[in-house]
């Protein structure tokens, strides 16, 4: 496997588009489309939020339903959510139109939303954009990394990557592309992520891989500890790497299935790393736990912290607020024989805590490992054999400045 340049263009067949649509942004590209030269097979994972967008109601039911998909039609700055029929009127609207303009059927087209909830969506202007994204679809590797920066809110940075791996004979190429910055606390899995692979894979292994995968990966992330209503992760194939389709769970699917995990990997970090006002990534790591769901449990509660995260950005090594967030994960340890330690590439690891207590480390080594752009922090429970590990953000001044003013 290497990973290489580009993102959702880089797989065989397929092509992307973005434009200035004027939905929200005056200044800037705000419509994005993702299209295969074959009918791809999709697979899907949405939001477990029970207020669901209408784009995200309108892709469950063409994932689920099993229908081969041919384009995704993306818009940032309006969510379509909490917008009733006319809602979902504007999602039938949109696909309609795609359909027209790429000469494909309505039902192969699948939509995403992000941005203000419960405003409804300039049609005309959304129309209108799918005019503009035809005509300007390239398979050039520029087209991809333009559209992920078309569908960014209030990310600092666009998020893409492509790797290529080696499996049933062929070279095969899985590319993606997300964004997400706040309002990010997936359990679906406001995020976005689009993935394309020429890899010929079946529908049923294509979903079981991706369902599989992102318990170790978006979903184990958070920002803010809100779930989207528009969380939406679709995964596309097009078979046209040429290999015969793969259809049984072999040494060809885990090799697939590691690819995939490096992409997901990749672009959940990057979301974790460019939560809205944040200054560095935070990684958990949780050792020697009895089970994977404690282990996932406890990473996932420091993460979401927020004192943990306020100490994160002080450059605080409060160790007892990391304690007291396992505490009230839900799951039992034994609090005294927890080690706890904190890194960064810098700078090296020092330990805080030993048997539950806290040893005699230097205050100056903490504060300057807790400076770095990255800090780990690794806890052994000593129970087990089992881990997890889990990305989150330390918690900034900026994070309340860009949501009290989000919609103005």
């Amino acid at each position: 496997m290497e990973q290489i340049q580009g993102g959702i263009t880089a797989a065989k067949g397929f092509l992307a588009a973005h434009t200035a649509a004027g939905i929200k942004y005056q200044d800037r590209a705000d419509m994005a489309m993702i299209f295969s030269r074959q009918p791809c097979r999709v697979a899907g994972v949405f939001t477990s939020n029970v207020v669901k967008a209408a784009p995200v109601v309108w892709d469950k039911e063409r994932v689920e339903t099993g229908k081969e998909i041919h384009a995704v039609v993306i818009n940032a700055g309006i969510a379509n959510a909490c917008t009733g029929k006319e809602g979902m009127n504007y999602c039938k609207k949109t696909a309609q139109k795609a359909a027209k303009t790429l000469s494909i059927s309505e039902d192969s087209v699948l939509l995403a939303s992000t941005g203000v909830i419960g405003k409804q969506l300039p049609i005309e202007r959304i129309t209108a954009g799918i005019d503009k994204l035809t005509e300007g679809l390239s398979c050039e590797l520029s087209a991809g990394t333009q559209a992920a920066k078309a569908i960014m809110t209030t990310d600092t940075k666009h998020k893409e990557i492509a790797v290529t791996f080696e499996a049933c004979g062929v070279t095969a190429t899985i590319g993606g592309m997300c964004k997400g910055s706040g309002m990010i606390h997936p359990n679906m899995c406001t995020m976005l992520a689009f993935l394309t692979t020429d890899f010929n894979i079946s529908k049923e292994l294509l979903q079981k891989a991706l369902k599989e995968d992102v318990k170790e990966t978006f979903n184990m992330i958070s920002v803010d500890g809100d779930t989207s209503t528009n969380d939406t992760l679709l995964l596309l194939s097009n078979g046209m790497a040429g290999n015969e389709e793969l259809t049984k769970e072999d040494a060809q699917y885990d090799s697939f299935k590691l690819a995939l995990h490096t992409v997901t990997e990749f672009l959940a970090k990057s979301m974790a790393a460019d939560g809205e006002g944040a200054t560095k990534l935070l990684e958990v790591r949780i050792l020697g736990a009895e089970d994977k769901n404690q282990a996932a449990m406890l990473a996932k509660s420091i993460i979401s912290s927020n004192l943990v995260k306020t100490a994160v950005y002080g450059n605080d090594a409060n160790w007892g607020r990391i304690l007291c967030a396992m505490g009230y994960a839900g799951v039992n340890f034994i609090p005294e024989q927890i080690d706890l330690w904190i890194e960064s590439e810098g700078d090296g690891q020092l330990q805080l805590v030993k048997d539950g207590t806290a040893t005699d480390y230097s205050e100056k080594l903490a504060t300057k490992i807790l400076s770095a752009e990255q800090v780990n922090v690794i806890v052994d429970l000593k129970i087990g054999y089992e881990t997890a590990t889990a990305w989150g953000c330390d918690l900034t001044h900026d994070y309340i400045k860009i949501n009290a003013d989000y919609r103005s």
